[in-house]
C-alpha cells in the first residue's frame, strides 16, 4: 500500500491527505522519503505515526522539519511533538478518516472508543503538528 500511495503522491495524486514525507536521517544525513497521511483538524495540521517510534518519527523528532511533496510541489515545515495528554481528539479524526487503511495499528481502538481507551494508545502513536515555513 505504501509504494502506491508514493507512487500515486509522485503524480501529484493524493488520496484523503496523502503525499511524501521527505525528511533528512538523523545519522547519515541523508534524505529520507515515506508516505503518510497529513490531517486538518481545527485550522492545524498533523503527522500521526500510526505504526508507532518508526525511523521516519526518530528522524522528524532528531531533525524538527522536513518537507511534505505532492507531484513537483514541495512544502518546507517545522514540526512540533504534541504530548500524549492532548493527543486523543487528533488520534480521533485520525482514525475517522483513516481506520479503514491503520486500523490494525491501534490495537482495537478506533473513532469511537473511549476517552481512555485513545488515552491509553496515545504514547504508541507520535502526533506531530506541523507548520509551513
Amino acid at each position: 500500500m505504501n509504494r502506491l500511495v508514493a507512487g500515486f503522491s509522485r503524480l501529484g495524486l493524493s488520496f484523503w491527505g496523502s503525499c511524501v514525507l521527505e525528511v533528512r536521517g538523523r545519522t547519515s544525513g541523508e534524505l529520507r522519503r515515506t508516505p503518510v497521511n497529513v490531517l486538518p483538524l481545527d485550522g492545524d495540521r498533523y503527522l500521526v505515526a500510526p505504526r508507532g517510534n518508526t525511523q521516519w518519527v526518530r528522524n522528524l523528532r532528531a531533525a524538527g522539519e522536513g518537507e511534505l511533496l505532492l507531484g513537483g510541489k514541495r512544502e518546507r515545515f517545522r514540526a512540533t511533538e504534541v504530548a500524549d495528554a492532548d493527543r486523543e481528539p487528533i488520534l480521533r479524526a485520525y482514525l475517522r478518516r483513516w481506520k479503514w487503511e491503520v486500523g490494525k495499528f491501534f490495537a482495537g481502538v478506533g473513532p469511537d472508543s473511549t476517552v481512555e481507551e485513545l488515552a491509553r494508545i496515545a504514547p504508541d502513536h507520535p502526533v506531530f503538528r506541523i507548520e509551513t515555513l
